[in-house]
């Protein structure tokens, strides 16, 4: 086989690969929306939505469950969305369940997301301090999170840095600058949602998040 046609060959099959690639992805690697398995106040105001509806007619307990499933899957079919079961933006969008917009980098805003940054990057380099403040705002716009800042930090058992103290702490000067920019939109992690610390946590679901960068001792995932 000449040097052409070895080229050739050797091509063929970068390109197959890749488009197996892409046609493949884990379902873990999938945006983290509520579908079967899924637990929390999202599902509750889901169930509570397609109850109003009369598409659900089962107790709302905030697990998603089949009888979930399938009543996601007949609103879907109603609005004319891809009949996928999973309450994923479109669906979410459509039931009235609102997403969150990214706030305005107010002096109270700045202050209020550095001290978290602070509370849970110190000792992290600038980048991993802009990528917790990263994080914090992809989840106001996910809709599996709270809406606003506010509710973001303080969701229950959200941040450890809450409950041991940490955000009490005097905040870093650097945490004010890595506030201003996540804000601004600079996100270091590529759209993570998750961050972790491996040798901090044994936490299994945060295990079972797709990592996305790793920035200093933690791990972004999606």
């Amino acid at each position: 086989m000449n040097s052409f046609f070895r080229m050739l060959l050797v091509l063929t099959v970068i390109v197959l690969c890749a488009a197996v690639a892409q046609t493949s992805l884990p379902e873990e690697a999938l945006p983290a929306y509520s579908r079967t398995g899924s637990s929390g106040t999202e599902v509750e105001e889901i169930q509570r939505v397609l109850k109003e509806r009369g598409l659900f007619n089962g107790e709302i307990t905030g697990y998603y469950g089949e009888q979930t499933r399938q009543a996601v899957t007949k609103f879907q079919r109603q609005q004319g969305l891809k009949q996928s079961g999973i309450a994923d933006e479109a669906t979410l969008k459509r039931l009235g369940i609102t997403i969150g917009v990214v706030p305005e980098a107010t002096d109270a805003n700045i202050n209020l997301l550095a001290r978290i940054i602070s509370a849970e990057g110190r000792g992290e380099s600038y980048v991993g301090q802009v990528a917790i403040g990263a994080v914090i705002c992809n989840r106001i716009e996910h809709p599996s999170f709270p809406d606003t800042l506010a509710g973001v930090i303080y969701q229950n058992g959200a941040f450890t840095a809450l409950s041991d103290g940490q955000f009490n702490q005097p905040v870093t000067e650097s945490a004010y600058s890595a506030a201003r920019d996540a804000l601004a939109g600079w996100d270091p992690t590529g759209g993570a949602i998750y961050y972790y610390n491996p040798a901090k946590t044994s936490n299994r679901f945060i295990y079972s998040r797709p990592v996305i960068a790793v920035i200093g001792d933690h791990r972004f995932c999606s």
